[in-house]
């Protein structure tokens, strides 16, 4: 009879360390952090997060091509060469720039079947130029940097499940972006008369789009043992102008990614991205430079992106349930309208927590 009891015990123990194993937060059950709107949360559930991210840029290319500043300042015309003391070609030229975002996101399920999110952001971008003297030639005059930061456009939006099983899920995303990002950021120039000037800087250095935008897409993930996977496609449509007068162009972008789960708290991935955008529509008729950030018809394009992921989830006590997660983007093939800088890298680190 002891015997017996004993195995009781011992088989009542090992089955409750199983269905703890069984319950016990995966890492792989969030997408790359990189990926915006990849999951759904149980009714009742919330869950906070903070996202840095932090893109790099360097040169510039010609379509597809890159070209160098001296190629720069003497063939590429300047749009605004009729207006007066305005050079023939473009003479200030980009060499480095920056963006980091933090993000401040909270989602919570009021269903099983939609959550709902908002992320808000904070945006600091800077970019160092550089100017050649006078109206024509490659003599160098010298260098600046342009700055600017300030909240961006803030997301508001909801996911609804289209369908769930064992192995696949399926919900659609949509989302209005509301432009609380400012457009009308001002800053000093060192221009081709080696005079220093403050003026409106030109359409990459605004921190918002001006408009209400519209953000609709489709996710879907999978999942088989130690294996996940999954892929959206999410588009930004533009309806109308700003009061500045210019439309930022739609974005379209196609993520696809995998992850293998070391174990519950350790998953790598790996994946690809397709992005494309617009050129601008309109203009600001205060953005009049002689460099290519001023032009909105160098704006858009097309870039497919290789990503590598790493999620880690805690399991037990004070860090279940609390996530970290890492994401590194380097482009593959770009292909720009006009003339654009070149993008080098992206990162992204994430911490999320649901409750």
């Amino acid at each position: 009879m002891k015997i017996k009891l004993i195995a009781c015990i011992a088989l009542l123990h090992s089955a409750s360390l199983v269905n703890a194993h069984e319950s016990a937060p995966r890492a792989d059950s969030h997408a790359p952090i990189g990926i915006m709107g990849d999951h759904m949360h149980k009714q009742g559930e919330w869950m906070v997060s903070y996202r840095y991210m932090s893109m790099a840029m360097s040169g510039n290319l010609l379509g597809d091509s890159s070209i160098s500043d001296d190629e720069i300042v003497t063939t590429q015309p300047n749009p605004y060469a009729a207006m007066p003391m305005m050079p023939p070609t473009l003479r200030v030229v980009p060499q480095e720039m920056t963006t980091a975002m933090h993000m401040v996101g909270v989602m919570y399920a009021p269903t099983d079947d939609i959550t709902l999110m908002a992320m808000f952001n904070y945006l600091d971008k800077t970019m160092q130029l550089k100017t050649y003297q006078g109206m024509m030639g490659t003599t160098e005059l010298g260098y600046f940097d342009s700055a600017s930061s300030g909240m961006g456009d803030t997301k508001l939006g909801l996911m609804y499940r289209l369908f769930d099983d064992a192995t696949h899920h399926l919900h659609a995303n949509l989302s209005v972006s509301l432009p609380t990002g400012a457009i009308d950021k001002t800053g000093e120039v060192l221009t081709p008369m080696n005079m220093r000037m403050q003026t409106r800087l030109p359409y990459p250095m605004q921190l918002g789009s001006g408009t209400v935008d519209w953000q609709p897409g489709i996710t879907y993930t999978g999942k088989a043992g130690d294996v996940t996977w999954g892929t959206q496609y999410m588009l930004t449509l533009r309806n109308s102008e700003n009061d500045e007068g210019y439309q930022l162009g739609n974005e379209q972008k196609l993520n696809a990614w995998g992850q293998y789960a070391i174990s519950h708290s350790v998953s790598v991935g790996a994946g690809g991205e397709y992005f494309s955008s617009d050129a601008i529509s309109g203009m600001d008729d205060e953005i009049m430079l002689p460099v290519q950030t001023a032009n909105p018809a160098n704006y858009g394009r097309d870039v497919i992106n290789a990503k590598v992921s790493l999620n880690w989830v805690g399991q037990t006590g004070l860090l279940r349930d609390h996530r970290l997660a890492v994401e590194y983007s380097v482009p593959m093939k770009q292909d720009v309208n006009g003339l654009q800088m070149e993008m080098d890298s992206m990162f992204t680190f994430g911490y999320q927590k649901a409750f």
